[in-house]
């Protein structure tokens, strides 16, 4: 079970670098799907079906092939270099070595005990009950925010394709 943590987490870990350092926008996209399958895979291993289903449909099956579609629809796009690498590499650098060393740190003072073995039990039936029941509120009120914020994207869109 180890192993396939570390190899998911790897998956996950390199993908997300080719994402954010690959120079062809095409490359990051496909890069991405790669990380959005390893965190999916993760989360099946600590049994959070729900959130690894929501990770597969929402992420993969939603932004990212919104994504790539809107990547590969574009005319011109494909041979465009994104980015200005040269600028910000110093504070870059800094940033991610700093949070590297609070992250390095946190693991080496942390005890860590192994977990029992446990049975693994759906979530979805609790996470359901949930949303209809105590949390029934902030639910519809994130459908609400959700739904304002699709029909802004769809105004701004057709104001941009009038002009």
């Amino acid at each position: 079970m180890r192993m396939i943590f570390v190899l998911f987490a790897a998956v996950t870990v390199i993908s997300a670098g080719v994402t954010a350092f690959s120079r062809n926008i095409v490359h990051s996209a496909f890069a991405l799907l790669g990380a959005f399958a390893g965190v999916a895979g993760i989360y099946v291993l600590l049994a959070a079906d729900f959130v690894a289903m929501v990770q597969i449909f929402v992420y993969i099956g939603g932004i990212l092939v919104l994504t790539i579609f809107a990547v590969m629809l574009t005319q011109g796009l494909t041979g465009v270099n994104v980015s200005n690498r040269a600028v910000g590499r110093i504070p870059a650098l800094a940033t991610t070595l700093i949070a590297g060393a609070v992250m390095l740190c946190a693991i080496l003072k942390t005890p860590w005990y192994a977990a029992g073995a446990r049975s693994i039990a759906p979530t979805t039936y609790g996470i359901g009950n949930a949303f209809l029941g105590a949390y029934v509120l902030p639910f519809e009120l994130a459908s609400i925010v959700l739904l304002a914020a699709l029909i802004g994207a769809i105004v701004i869109s057709r104001q941009e394709s009038r002009e």
